[in-house]
This record gives C-alpha cells, structure tokens and sequence, in this order.
C-alpha cells in the first residue's frame, strides 16, 4: 500500500537539493529539475511544454525516478490541479532559488502556463 508521502529523510534530501534528476518510465533519461517541498510534499515545474520533454513523458509514464544526492528513488507524478498549491510551489521556489541569476526562472515559473506544468513527486 503507498502512503502517498515521502519519509521524513527523502524530504530532507529533497529540501536541500539545489537540482534533481527526473526520469519518466525506464527508457526516458534523467534531465535536471528544480525541486521544492511544501507542506511535507514534493513538487516539480517544467519550463516548457514540449512534447518529447519530462512534463509530457510524466503524463504518458506516471511512474517513473529520481536522482537526489547519491540515491535514486521510484516516483509516481500527480499533476497538480489546485492554484492554492500551485502558487504555494511558486512561492518556495522564490524562497528556496533567491539569487539574482535565478530571477528569470521564479518570475517564468509565475506564468499560468508555466503553474499548469506543476506535478507532485510521492512513492511508488
């Protein structure tokens, strides 16, 4: 049975990761991802919508893993449909990637379209 949220120590670990490696299914690689974690949860937002990227491999192949520091872990991704947990993901990535290089990205990632890519990360 899944319980649907991460132990207390994945959590930690995604909390401190500056980037993420994600992979849809088994075949699609692991591409670098931003990560933030609210309320105990861990979420994930593309920066485009392309058809042959990560956003859409999830959508296609739910399960699927993630690199964080030396582990790698099964995931399943749930879209994220609520705009109150969609702005709060995107007020912890304003919070967690403050630097000014960052900027661009927290101000892109306040775009509609960009909130609609939000998926949540739990076991498999």
């Amino acid at each position: 049975m899944r319980s649907g949220r991460f132990p207390p120590d994945p959590i930690e670990a995604f909390s401190a990761a500056r980037i993420l490696g994600v992979r849809a299914g088994a075949a699609h690689r692991y591409t670098g991802v931003w990560v933030v974690v609210v309320e105990g949860r861990v979420f994930v937002r593309s920066w485009n919508d392309k058809p042959t990227g990560w956003f859409r491999a999830f959508l296609e192949e739910p399960e699927g893993s993630v690199q964080v520091g030396d582990r790698e872990l099964a995931v399943r991704a749930k879209r994220v449909r609520s705009v109150r947990l969609q702005e709060a993901v995107t007020a912890a990535y304003a919070e967690k990637y403050p630097t000014k290089a960052s900027q661009k990205w927290i101000v892109g990632f306040a775009e509609p379209q960009r909130m609609a890519t939000t998926l949540e990360l739990v076991p498999a």
